[in-house]
Formats: C-alpha cells, structure tokens, sequence
C-alpha cells in the first residue's frame, strides 16, 4: 500500500497518514492521496497486492499501521483495526474505531479498483475500474474481497489499485482514497477492462443502474467529482448500483 510505511524516508510503526479522510479538496490533491504526500510514497519494490483470479484475497482495514499484522506485533489478533471495546457516540455511532456506522449491519460498503497503468501518474478515472466491492464493511479488520476470473495480467511493474469508502454517515460526508501496488495471479484471460462510466444513484429505479464498468465514487470534492447532489449519500452498494463481490461485468 502506498504511504503504509509512512512518508519517504521514515520507518513509522505508529502510521495512520493514508487513513485521513478526503473532504472538499481539489483533484490533484485527493487523487491517490496527493495533499499529504502518499502518491509518492510506493510500496517497497516486489511488494504486491496479489489478486488471484476467481479467487479471493485478504487484507487488514485499520486506524493505524499498530492496529495490524504490519505494525510492531506480528501476531495482531484484534477483531477491530482499533480501539477492541468500541467507542459510541451519543447518537450511537462507532467513534473508536471511527467506522461511521451503527454496527455492521448498517456499514455501507467498500471498493476496490484497478487500472492497467503501472504508473500511478497515468491512471485516470476513467482506467481505474471497480472490480471488487464487499458490503457491510468496514467493520472487522479481516476483510476479504472476491476477484473476477477473467481479469489478466498486469503489464511489467504490476497495475495500480485502489481502495474506496463513501461512509453512509455518522460524522463528515467525506470519502476515502488509498492507493496500492497490485497483481493478478493465476490468470490465462486476455480480456480487457471496459472504459469505466460514473456510477449513478439508483436506488429507487435499478433501470438508472449503470451497467458494467464503474468508475469510483467521487464525491464532496472541490473538484473532480463524478457524483453530485444524489438524495442520498452514495455508497458502494445496490444504491449506487454496485452488487456484493466480484464485479464481473466490467469486460468489453
């Protein structure tokens, strides 16, 4: 993940820089986490998000890098990627860890994207294509998301992913951008990914669902949004026209 290890030239253990939310930024700096340096903090060289086709892959949602099997503690074992004894609002909301939410049940849903490019300077929006989404997350720090099979390879240097939450509320109507370094294995498909189209609110007629590729959700930004002025917050789910898992019609 670009920015887990901290800023360039740090080894910080106690890292929670690429967990900030994005609020009312321009593009440029929301994109990939720019306004606090993390697109320019890649992942070590050969470190990969592996992507195994038709399967599934794993990884830790937390507040902080301590939180996970990456920190100082090998052996992290926390339900939570936070605070174990959960924090409530008055209102009722999960304050610590922050997840904006109820409880599960009520958590919206998150993302994940890939884009061919192996530079992160060339994705655009528009190759940057939601392939996976797990709803009811974030919640728990193991999270496990589905892999279309017909995804193939990376070029050279791996593809560009990255990871997405529109929060449904509790706090901020903000939205999260982490970038990753990513892989597909065991893969013998040539297909490729259709242009990504803005995802439309659809909640109370799926015939507005677009179909196909989907770009992320862009939203409650200065500029370089791709939503605006929906009834409701657009989340990754039915709502925004995204299904649970494998978004497996994303091929031209």
């Amino acid at each position: 993940m670009y920015c887990m290890r901290g800023l360039p030239g740090k080894e910080d253990w106690n890292n929670n820089i690429p967990v900030s939310p994005q609020y009312m930024l321009t593009q440029r700096d929301w994109w990939f986490q720019h306004e606090r340096g993390c697109d320019k903090a890649p992942p070590l060289d050969g470190h990969f998000l592996e992507l195994p086709a038709g399967g599934s892959f794993t990884v830790e949602i937390a507040t902080n890098r301590a939180f996970t099997t990456f920190g100082v503690n090998p052996n992290f074992d926390g339900y939570f990627g936070g605070n174990q004894n959960p924090v409530r609002s008055d209102e009722g909301c999960v304050v610590d860890p922050n997840l904006h939410t109820f409880n599960q049940s009520s958590a919206p849903g998150t993302v994940f994207a890939i884009s061919y490019e192996n530079s992160i300077d060339k994705v655009t929006p528009e190759n940057l294509v939601a392939f996976t989404v797990r709803y009811n997350t974030p919640w728990q720090r193991v999270t496990s998301y589905d892999v279309p099979k017909d995804l193939p390879h990376c070029p050279l240097g791996g593809c560009t992913c990255a990871w997405g939450w529109i929060p449904m509320g509790c706090g901020q109507p903000n939205m999260y951008m982490q970038g990753h370094k990513c892989m597909v294995t065991g893969t013998t498909s040539t297909r490729k990914l259709a242009v990504a189209k803005p995802p439309v609110y659809c909640e109370d007629d799926s015939s507005k669902c677009v179909k196909g590729a989907k770009q992320m959700i862009f939203y409650q930004q200065l500029t370089g949004n791709n939503v605006f002025n929906p009834p409701k917050m657009p989340t990754y789910n039915a709502r925004m026209g995204f299904s649970d898992g494998a978004q497996n019609d994303i091929f031209e």
